[in-house]
């Protein structure tokens, strides 16, 4: 059984900054998908970005504010996230997709971005 596990969450002022890290219990492999999604209260969960071994991907809402990373050798994936918004307000969650096995998922993290 794999496992993930979040950390880094908080509650931060608008523009302020967090990093959040996820440690997986298995090892990262090259052609793992990493990812980070997220839920807000009421809403459908969603992408917010993804990093395979040689290329990023984020959605449109926090490109260019938001950076994904990955330690292989730490079985660590990272986002750092920097001028937040309230919007960003939400529950945070990790996530490996691996071809031929099925996707696992952290337990979550919550961001809170409020003045």
């Amino acid at each position: 059984q794999v496992q993930l596990v979040e950390s880094g969450g908080g509650l931060v002022q608008p523009g302020g900054s967090l990093r959040l890290s996820c440690v997986v219990s298995a090892s990262i492999r090259s052609f793992d998908t990493m990812g980070w999604y997220r839920q807000a209260p009421g809403k459908q969960r969603e992408l917010v970005a993804t990093i395979t071994s040689s290329r990023t991907n984020y959605v449109d809402s926090v490109r260019g504010r938001f950076t994904i990373s990955r330690d292989n050798d730490e079985n660590t994936v990272y986002l750092q996230m920097n001028s937040l918004e309230p919007e960003d307000t939400a529950v945070y969650y990790c996530n490996r997709q691996r071809p031929g096995v099925r996707e696992y998922w952290g337990q979550g993290t919550q961001v809170t971005v409020s003045s």
